[in-house]
């Protein structure tokens, strides 16, 4: 039989009984639509960290323990340190030595959630952050410090609910807001920005920081000024990249966990592409009979159920990549909305990995009607009612 036969038969065998196989196809693209938008959250997320790191952060950073190292260090290193790794990098071409406080705000509503960064009021934000400007009232100036004033990212501003001149709490203190930023830089849109004692101040760490970050005036040296550093004074350094990696394989973690809430909602669908292969397989045994009785091979009627079974899966999965493409996009308008960032992002990559996973369940789901349909004697199946 030709593979053009087989095809045809297949597919008319499959709408022979469209209400199952739109039930059955709909099962499996839900689960695939969820693999989808599973997967996609990782790569979004990804892409955001990625370029993010690739254009602002420190050139190196100071912190008291690798293992709580990353975007968001606590505060546990005395600020005392500060005049030692000043004195240490000058030397080596450090060009700004910045103290960083980081705070986190977490809430079950993620627009009432904050992340905040104390930095000293004289170097202002570009110290750690570049390329940012008010696009409302102004930014921190040296005056500033120990002040409760705060500026405000476009996202973290709208959250919030206030403009310059109003009030946001920040950690139970209420902080005037002297600017807010533009829009459109990612994930500093979601931030708010004190000077660094005042932060100290109402975070409850008074004389701590989270982090000592060392600009350099050839960035391409970072690797070797950060294994200096985190030799002579005891401290752990990372550059851009490191914290990158750290981002990274935080983000594996939660991939894992993504994909294993998947295979659950996959395995099911599976298990319906096989139900209703199995029910096929027992409906059209005379079919089948008859087949084998006008010189079909029991392979070319195993390869038939195998094909309706893939064809099955197939168009599962390609439903489900399309309702995937639109929880995507309702996932999108949401975080930009909240953070001004896309957080899923659809490769080409998730897509074929989706495709190819609907379609390894089809062949794993058909493997034993396929078998029990070949082996059936012919003058059983011609006998049957």
């Amino acid at each position: 039989m030709r593979p053009l036969d087989l095809l045809i038969l297949a597919w008319r065998g499959l709408t022979r009984r469209p209400v199952r196989t739109l039930l059955t196809a709909l099962g499996l693209g839900i689960a695939v639509a969820g693999l989808v938008v599973f997967l996609s959250l990782g790569e979004g997320v990804r892409q955001v960290f990625t370029a993010q790191f690739r254009s602002v952060g420190p050139d190196v950073q100071l912190t008291l323990d690798r293992t709580q190292g990353g975007l968001l260090p606590p505060a546990n290193l005395p600020d005392s340190v500060v005049s030692r790794v000043q004195a240490a990098a000058t030397s080596l071409g450090a060009v700004r030595v910045t103290p960083v406080v980081t705070l986190l705000r977490q809430s079950l509503d993620p627009a009432q959630s904050a992340v905040y960064y104390g930095l000293p009021a004289a170097q202002g934000i570009g110290a750690l952050f570049q390329g940012l400007r008010a696009d409302r009232g102004r930014l921190l100036a040296a005056t500033d410090e120990g002040r409760a004033v705060a500026v405000l990212g476009h996202s973290a501003a709208r959250n919030a609910g206030v403009e310059v001149g109003g009030s946001v709490d920040v950690l139970g203190t209420p902080v005037r807001v002297i600017g807010v930023l533009q829009g459109g830089q990612g994930l500093n849109d979601t931030f708010t920005f004190l000077p660094l004692t005042t932060l100290q101040r109402v975070g409850g760490t008074p004389g701590r920081i989270s982090l000592i970050a060392v600009t350099l005036r050839d960035p391409d040296r970072a690797p070797q000024v950060a294994a200096t550093l985190a030799r002579e004074l005891q401290l752990d350094g990372q550059t851009r990249g490191d914290v990158l990696a750290v981002v990274n394989r935080a983000l594996r973690v939660t991939d894992a966990a993504r994909i294993g809430i998947s295979v659950v909602a996959l395995i099911v669908g599976g298990l319906a592409v096989a139900n209703t292969v199995a029910m096929g397989v027992f409906e059209r045994v005379r079919e089948f009979g008859t087949l084998r009785a006008i010189g079909a091979r029991p392979g070319t009627v195993r390869a038939l159920v195998l094909t309706e079974s893939v064809l099955l899966a197939l168009v599962g999965g390609a439903g489900g990549v399309l309702v995937g493409m639109a929880g995507n996009a309702g996932v999108n308008a949401y975080t930009r909305g909240l953070a001004g960032i896309d957080a899923a992002a659809l490769t080409p990559g998730v897509i074929l990995m989706a495709l190819a996973v609907s379609t390894g369940l089809g062949l794993l789901a058909a493997l034993i009607p396929a078998q029990t349909s070949a082996r059936v004697p012919v003058t059983e199946a011609l006998n049957r009612v």
